[in-house]
């Protein structure tokens, strides 16, 4: 009884100086958010950081001890500023090897591609000593295992890639569920309502979120709770609480 409710939790850490100039836009947040729902795993934090080994080391020792989980993306590519492998290193206390089974990936993928496995493309075969493989279906270079901090490429295809690779592997609890109700209802007005409905329904969790649409306002309400059930009902029960009130619901909603 006692796993069944413990909450746990990850930490997501993107690593760039191309995210933080704007220049890229990243995915991954979302994707890997979504992905950890489904095993039980709440995302409870995310940092972005620049292409700096110390800054780096630093944020994987902080999240890793804080949560049960830590993923980053990015920065295990084959160029020079590719630092995050070295980074966790660092962070481990442990020196950078070849791993012998990235290499005899990397030299099966490169085998008939123009060039070959160069040793710019031997760089993607770099692990902190005693880090395990996390299998790349898409471009050959593996992900990094490393205690509990799964390293990620920063392209979000092939960190999709990964995150399948290691779906049921983790431990993890109940998903979480979500359910919307949409009413032409401003934030303000309802305030009241929301807190009691989510007082009168321990386990449940709503969030607000406004929009504005063809010249109105409204909002949806995100009741999310791990028992599918309790939220669904808790749903209904704001959504005909909203009707009651005389707001008018909008598409999407119960």
């Amino acid at each position: 009884m006692e796993a069944e409710s413990r909450q746990w939790t990850a930490a997501l850490v993107v690593i760039g100086d191309e995210i933080l100039s704007g220049r890229t836009q990243d995915l991954n947040v979302a994707q890997v958010a979504v992905w950890l729902n489904q095993h039980g795993i709440r995302l409870a934090e995310v940092r972005i950081v620049p292409d700096d080994l110390n800054r780096i080391a630093e944020t994987v020792n902080a999240l890793r001890a804080a949560h049960d989980y830590l993923f980053t993306t990015g920065g295990i590519g084959p160029t020079h500023d590719d630092i995050t492998v070295d980074a966790m290193a660092a962070a481990f206390g442990v020196p950078v090897v070849v791993h012998p089974d990235a290499r005899r990936i990397l030299e099966d993928y490169y085998r008939d591609r123009p060039g070959g496995l160069t040793d710019a493309r031997l760089r993607m075969a770099r692990v902190p000593q005693g880090a395990e493989l996390i299998p790349n279906p898409s471009s050959g270079a593996p992900g990094v295992k490393m205690g509990n901090v799964y390293i990620l490429a920063g392209v979000p295809y092939i960190a999709a890639s990964m995150l399948e690779a290691l779906a049921g592997k983790l431990e993890g609890g109940r998903p979480v569920v979500s359910v919307t109700v949409g009413a032409r209802a401003p934030e303000s007005d309802v305030a009241d309502l929301l807190r009691e409905t989510e007082a009168a329904n321990p386990g449940v969790a709503i969030g607000s979120y406004p929009f504005f649409r063809e010249g109105r306002y409204g909002a949806n309400f995100v009741i999310r709770s791990e028992d599918g059930e309790l939220a669904k009902r808790t749903g209904e029960e704001l959504a005909r609480r909203l009707r009651e009130e005389g707001y008018e619901p909008v598409a999407g909603g119960i």
